[in-house]
């Protein structure tokens, strides 16, 4: 597949590839041109923006989470009829799974899908330092092709020049322009990263702005000439899961300001497995979505609604009624927050949740977080004892006052991050609930195993009578 592309990275965090990478997308569309976007890595918010500026969903390509072998495929398939695909980067360029080893990084996922590289460079307080660093960039690994770097944060025009100078003179790569530093262009944040946009926000307003700077400071033709060096892709594009024959069943999904971190792709195989999805709000839905035989409760910031989830009675009182009908219930992070006896929020306040999962989730000020490799101990309806799984953690809450003799669902095994094996998740009856984030491209046989329990149920429910 002949597909123009180009990865934006950066040698740190922080360095504005979200906000460069937004412009652009929206810039680029205002040129009637059709962006496919794409993220590194697990990260759940910082695509909302990219979909923002695209009209359309955004992607992750995680080489750690997913097969390798399969991260062109995705590039491919979700970039059918696309002028470009735009990919951020994740945290530093060559920033992976450990120090010894950047699977899961830009350069990874560049080397994977043979994607130049463009270095979005922060640039204040720098001036033809800014050359060494590119050139350290550039030679760590020749492997990759840099075609370009786009300055952030300058101080003036004059600035920009003199760090262009120093870059296309000593080095011989292109700087294709800049944003100057102003906070008209800073994101708010808080303590998982940005603010979602699923939220309340003047979320256009800000594109907008960012965009009019880009086409204005960015040559956008040198850009996409750039992009056109991308050699084709020789790939397969087709879904890695099995039609379950029978029913369509139904599954929930929660989908709100409160929960909100679920990959597209985990939705898409449940699709093609078999199933009809049905999206449903806990703060403002009063009833499961009629004919559900699953629920899929999914990470997000419940802790910033723990009134309003607490105050819908009727849908507390409703997946308590659907678990104990031994409906299959998926909790990840956030969702397993929801089922606890009582969410304890950042400011100390105690709020009455699901009550399926003994104890309470506390918000604390230690982040968790990392890639992990879990091993399911027990056989369900979503996993046997013994198979191996990737996933990631990402949260600040802990659950306390779990009841040691309640089932695990995995143990995590050690990592760059835990020397020792640490027990997580939960099973009580037919729900399963966990901090471990999963994207079902690692393990598709997940989806067909959701349908067939989500059919099950139903079957079960028409035998019995019940509604």
């Amino acid at each position: 597949m002949r597909l123009p592309r180009l990865l934006l990275a950066a040698p740190m965090s922080g360095s504005g590839k979200t906000t460069i990478t937004a412009g652009l997308i929206a810039a680029l569309r205002r040129r009637g041109l059709r962006i496919a976007p794409f993220k590194c890595g697990p990260d759940y918010i910082d695509p909302g923006y990219h979909s923002l500026a695209a009209g359309h969903p955004c992607f992750n390509l995680d080489s750690w989470l997913i097969p390798s072998a399969q991260i062109a495929g995705v590039l491919v398939r979700r970039s059918v009829n696309a002028d470009l695909a735009l990919i951020e980067g994740v945290m530093g360029l060559f920033d992976g799974y450990a120090g010894d080893d950047d699977t899961g990084s830009s350069a990874h996922i560049a080397r994977l899908t043979a994607t130049p590289v463009l270095i979005v460079l922060d640039a204040r307080a720098m001036a033809r330092t800014a050359a060494a660093l590119i050139a350290g960039l550039r030679d760590f690994d020749r492997r990759l092709q840099i075609g370009g770097v786009i300055l952030n944060r300058v101080g003036s025009p004059r600035h920009a020049a003199m760090i262009t100078t120093a870059i296309e003179q000593t080095v011989g790569v292109p700087v294709l322009g800049y944003l100057p530093r102003t906070e008209t262009f800073t994101l708010p944040e808080r303590h998982l990263g940005l603010v979602p946009v699923a939220e309340p926000g003047r979320w256009q307003e800000w594109l907008d702005a960012v965009a009019d700077q880009v086409a204005a400071t960015i040559d956008l033709d040198r850009l996409l000439a750039i992009a056109e060096t991308a050699p084709s892709l020789e790939t397969s594009d087709q879904l890695p899961v099995r039609p379950v024959s029978g029913t369509r069943p139904l599954i929930a999904v929660a989908r709100d300001e409160a929960f909100n971190f679920i990959y597209p792709d985990n939705l898409d195989l449940l699709r093609a497995a078999g199933a009809e999805l049905a999206f449903f709000s806990p703060l403002r839905d009063t009833a499961l979505p009629a004919g559900v035989a699953a629920i899929y409760l999914g990470g997000g910031f419940p802790e910033l609604y723990a009134a309003q989830l607490s105050a819908n009675q009727s849908m507390l009182n409703a997946i308590r009624a659907a678990a104990s009908a031994d409906m299959p219930v998926y909790a990840e992070c956030g969702g397993l927050m929801y089922l606890t006896e009582t969410l304890i929020d950042q400011h100390g306040q105690a709020f009455p949740m699901v009550g399926l999962l003994p104890g309470r989730s506390r918000m604390t000020g230690r982040l968790t977080l990392g890639y992990r490799t879990v091993v399911a101990q027990i056989d369900t309806w979503l996993w046997r004892a013994g198979e191996t799984l990737r996933g990631h953690e990402f949260h600040y809450s802990v659950w306390e006052d779990r009841p040691l003799i309640l089932p695990t669902l995995y143990t995590c095994l050690p990592d760059a991050m835990r020397s020792q094996v640490v027990n997580e998740g939960v099973v009580i009856g037919q729900t399963l609930a966990s901090y471990i984030h999963l994207h079902f491209l690692s393990c598709p046989h997940a989806a067909e195993r959701f349908v067939i329990a989500a059919q099950q149920y139903a079957g079960a429910q028409t035998e019995s009578g019940s509604p």
